[in-house]
């Protein structure tokens, strides 16, 4: 655990310094419109934002298919479990120990 926060301290520190280091203005064309002085590493920020988003949402899809799926297959094992009961018999009762005296 303690791996995993040093390395999102140093992707932090990263994407920091990135920022400091290109914040110059640029100009952002797209089709019809245009916008002026927006910082680069706003752009290239959002790009990887909108990219991480894109990504992941075919694995989102994937996870809640695979979910639905296992809900259905743990609904069919418990049923497959009533029904080996109802089939088995009854175990008989453990028979009784032997008392002294008897």
């Amino acid at each position: 655990m303690a791996l995993g926060y040093l390395l999102v301290a140093v992707i932090a520190a990263a994407v920091a310094v990135f920022t400091l280091q290109n914040s110059g203005p640029t100009r952002v064309q797209f089709a019809v419109w245009s916008i002026d002085g927006v910082p680069l590493a706003a752009v290239v920020l959002l790009a990887l934002a909108a990219g991480l988003v894109l990504a992941g949402i075919p694995l989102l899809l994937q996870r809640w298919r695979l979910r639905a799926r296992v809900r259905a297959l743990e609904a069919r094992v418990a049923e497959l479990e009533r029904q080996r009961e109802a089939l088995e018999p009854s175990p008989a009762p453990p028979p009784r120990p032997h008392a002294w005296g008897e």
